[in-house]
């Protein structure tokens, strides 16, 4: 999936010593590689392609709020790929993916793994959703966070879900941004 270990490694084992351009580097070539990863693997599937917009977003969250526990004497990458792969797996049983669509050899994927956040995580990711306006907060944690399907969501914020689908959007991409100008630390 990603292709340079060593520049990648590198660029983050200086973003958790402080550097912030490290860090925005580092999210970058992250982000335009698990972007083709999410498309080669949902068009496997037989899924949409567009998909992958928002896989990208829950990743790049998950590593953010993640950092902590990457290990800078352990490869990056294979650390980035289970998180990418979690994810994947995430959004394919929140949108029922049915297993029969599952390639055999992406079966084993499905295990139940402990994707335990620690308090300093969640704490990020708070100080991150605090800034977002209260309509995108409550859309991307109905939708992202507790699992809800859009149009479930849609009914508990009073909100059509075309609106919940804006909100949620704009609300990551703004995320992103404020993680890529190392505000989430």
């Amino acid at each position: 999936m990603i292709a340079n270990e060593g520049e990648l490694r590198g660029l983050m084992r200086a973003s958790l010593e402080g550097d912030a351009s490290a860090y925005r580097a580092v999210l970058d070539r992250l982000s335009r590689h698990l972007r083709a990863y999410y498309r080669g693997k949902l068009a496997r599937l037989g899924r949409n392609p567009s998909e992958s917009e928002d896989l990208v977003q829950d990743a790049l969250m998950a590593i953010h709020t993640r950092r902590h526990t990457y290990d800078v004497d352990q490869p990056f990458t294979p650390w980035v790929q289970a998180i990418a792969r979690y994810k994947l797996i995430d959004h394919l049983r929140r949108t029922r993916a049915s297993m029969a669509d599952v390639p055999i050899e992406d079966a084993g994927d499905f295990e139940a793994q402990d994707d335990h956040v620690g308090a300093e995580s969640a704490y990020d990711l708070d100080r991150l959703m605090a800034r977002l306006p209260e309509k995108m907060r409550r859309a991307i944690r109905y939708v992202k966070l507790d699992g809800l399907s859009v149009a479930e969501a849609a009914d508990r914020a009073g909100m059509s879900e075309s609106a919940i689908k804006v909100s949620i959007h704009r609300g990551l991409k703004a995320l992103a941004a404020g993680i890529s100008q190392g505000r989430g630390r």
